[in-house]
């Protein structure tokens, strides 16, 4: 009999996982021997934080990331199909994401293996809930393009759908990259359209705003390194 694969979130920042995590999960994950995660190093840090007892020699990690071949992916899945339950843990909020861990959800389910989402923070719908935007119909774009002209385009093109279709438009951003991000968006969009910036979610220096652009352009906050989801609408 396979094992499960388990999602586990993470936070989003320096919090107090009681705060943001159901107790069920701080107690399962401590029964868990193996786990795929983008970041070793990180992972184990995650791992004390949710239960300092837990022996992370005993611990079997595969790392997921950008630089993780397509076959060794499906390498990953061994452990399930030995019978062993496996955790995957993002490096911030919810696995599967805006995150390679939906590559190896895809070949769990190739194999009939049962994938478990478990609850947690993600910074997409927490931003989502506190714009006041459409929460019916929402795309999330993930990152914009680098390229100025590229991203210009492209949120023209997006801030088209708001009015067309009425659905609210989400983008993720580089921390460092996010004030360059920000000018870009109220660059390109209509100075009518609403621009909900959320920062530092669930965070003590938590930052949640919706103005339109043409106010944002008057005066910009401080975004610099700090995990910020921009959210667009009518």
């Amino acid at each position: 009999m396979s094992g499960k694969l388990y999602l586990f979130p993470t936070h989003l920042g320096d919090t107090e996982l009681s705060r943001i995590l159901p107790a069920f999960n701080l107690e399962l994950i401590g029964n868990i021997k193996y786990f795929i995660v983008e970041d070793i190093r990180s992972a184990r840090r995650f791992l004390k934080k949710c239960n300092n007892d837990i022996n992370i020699d005993e611990l079997h990690f595969f790392e997921l990331n950008k630089r993780t071949e397509t076959t060794e992916i499906r390498s990953f899945i061994c452990p399930l199909l030995a019978g062993n339950d496996v955790g995957i843990i993002s490096e911030a909020g919810c696995p599967a994401i805006a995150d390679p861990g939906a590559d190896v959800v895809a070949i769990a389910h190739q194999h009939n293996i049962q994938v478990v989402p478990l609850v947690g923070p993600s910074s997409v719908l927490l931003a989502l809930m506190a714009s006041g935007f459409n929460g019916q119909s929402f795309a999330f774009n993930g990152y914009l393009p680098i390229p100025k002209n590229e991203k210009s385009d492209l949120l023209k093109k997006q801030e088209r759908k708001i009015y067309t279709e009425n659905q609210t438009q989400i983008y993720i951003e580089t921390p460092y990259r996010n004030m360059q991000t920000f000018a870009d968006i109220l660059s390109a969009c209509k100075p009518e359209t609403k621009l909900c910036v959320a920062a530092d979610l669930t965070l003590p220096s938590e930052y949640i705003q919706t103005k339109s652009v043409g106010a944002w352009q008057k005066k910009m906050p401080e975004l610099n390194k700090r995990p910020c989801v921009f959210v667009l609408y009518k």
